[in-house]
């Protein structure tokens, strides 16, 4: 599987934010997105994602599985916000999104107390999610991409919230997931510690 992107530019609202984005990435490959605030990596990766519309370009996937034709089909996102509710336990949280996402064709998820065992946190899935200190609720976030399988990871600031060693074992779960073939893409403004990687330099308009 390759997913191309080309020519893609994109607006918030009047401004043009980037313009001219183009990249390939293979299976087994990653891409860190750089650059300063406000030069477009998140609007970037909500493009991806299929979140926003870009003004111009193409994203498409060769050699993908048979019926998908958007890569933001085939796409986890883990955006600033963890994306869960705080009055619903953890384990409520991850069975909603194990359910609305499902699996990709070629894998299948984890479930939820597995998902919470492999990001350091076994045994609390019971707690509500607003119990959960800043890095705990950022760790259960990542646990969102276990619980369902999907090939590719749009990742915005990923490691936001986290300790050291936190950050070990996020480079871990990245690290595994392109040795089984999956693509991930990154914005960040430190080091995923995932090795050899392309980078994408964003660098935005001057007003």
């Amino acid at each position: 599987m390759r997913l191309l992107v080309e020519g893609l530019s994109a607006r918030r609202g009047e401004d043009l934010i980037f313009n001219g984005i183009s990249f390939s990435l293979a299976a087994a490959e990653a891409l860190v997105v750089t650059g300063p605030n406000g030069s477009g990596k998140s609007t970037l990766l909500r493009v991806l994602a299929g979140l926003l519309h870009a003004e111009t370009g193409r994203i498409s996937l060769k050699d993908g599985p048979a019926g998908f034709e958007h890569p933001h089909e085939l796409s986890h996102y883990l955006g600033h916000r963890n994306a869960m509710k705080r009055e619903l336990t953890v384990e409520e949280n991850l069975s909603f999104w194990q359910r609305f996402l499902g699996n990709s064709p070629g894998g299948s998820g984890l479930d939820p107390a597995a998902a919470a065992a492999a990001i350091g946190l076994a045994g609390i899935t019971h707690l509500p999610f607003g119990y959960l200190s800043a890095g705990q609720q950022r760790r259960m976030a990542m646990a969102k991409l276990l619980v369902a399988y999907r090939p590719i990871w749009i990742l915005d600031e990923p490691t936001a919230a986290l300790d050291a060693g936190a950050d070990r074992l996020f480079a871990g779960l990245v690290t595994s997931h392109l040795e089984r073939g999956g693509i991930v893409i990154a914005a960040t403004h430190q080091a995923l510690g995932i090795g050899q990687s392309k980078t994408l330099q964003m660098t935005g308009f001057s007003h």
